[in-house]
């Protein structure tokens, strides 16, 4: 499990919008990877889970990067 740097900024800022404390940040969290939860541990071949800004705010999924697979996000 990896987070690109903006994207723990953005999980900060949701936090402090929400003026949440530890709670708040596990919320945030479950629901940005929820799916992954239950569609990792199915997958063999996952080799890691890359969290980006836009999977914090909604607009897209996180990316699953299987073994065989480079890195395409930094």
């Amino acid at each position: 499990l990896e987070f690109t740097p903006a994207a723990v900024v953005r999980i900060a800022e949701k936090a402090l919008e929400k003026e949440t404390g530890a709670r708040g940040l596990r919320a945030i969290l479950e629901n940005v990877m929820l799916e992954m939860m239950y569609e990792i541990p199915s997958s063999k071949d996952v080799r890691e889970c890359l969290i980006t800004e836009e999977a914090i705010d909604g607009k897209a999924k996180p990316i699953l990067i299987h073994q065989d697979e480079k890195r395409k996000i930094a």
